[in-house]
């Protein structure tokens, strides 16, 4: 085998090898642009978020639904705003409700939609109207400590 063919075949492997780190990058950064789906928007409002992020996955029985599009401060409720990208496919009746939930002990979060029984389905810019906001273990952690500290007895 010449030089030359041995060169081109090491650079082939090399390019290929390139291409799927950033395929699996691309991945692994929930980057949809290859997803072209339908989307609907509504918007859901939290009192706390805790880490949730942009492009984070909304899921509904474990199976991804859509996506985190937007987070903003409302200032009149001081509440989290979130718009959701739903893909058309799966429509959801108007009193789903959405949680804020963790993968894992400390990954990454995402939302959680329950469906409910209303026959009228959400629509593009609806509300969702029941949300529950996201666990935060700091506050789990505090409370457990100040319930023992209060059920401790008196120092004699």
């Amino acid at each position: 085998m010449s030089r030359t063919t041995l060169d081109l075949w090491v650079g082939f492997f090399v390019a290929l090898g390139f291409a799927a780190l950033v395929f699996l990058a691309m991945k692994v950064g929930n980057f949809s642009g290859f997803n072209n789906a339908p989307t609907y928007a509504v918007e859901a409002p939290f009192d706390n978020i805790g880490g949730l992020k942009i492009r984070a996955p909304v899921k509904s029985s474990g199976v991804v639904v859509g996506r985190v599009a937007d987070i903003r401060f409302d200032p009149q409720r001081y509440r989290a705003v979130v718009r959701l990208e739903l893909d058309r496919q799966y429509p959801f009746p108007r009193d789903t409700i959405a949680t804020i939930l963790t993968s894992g002990l400390l990954g990454e979060q995402y939302v959680g939609l329950e469906a409910g029984g209303d026959e009228e389905m959400l629509a593009n810019g609806d509300t969702v109207a029941m949300t529950q906001s996201a666990v935060v273990l700091e506050k789990l952690i505090s409370q457990f400590m100040f319930d023992r500290a209060a059920e401790a007895p008196a120092p004699k």
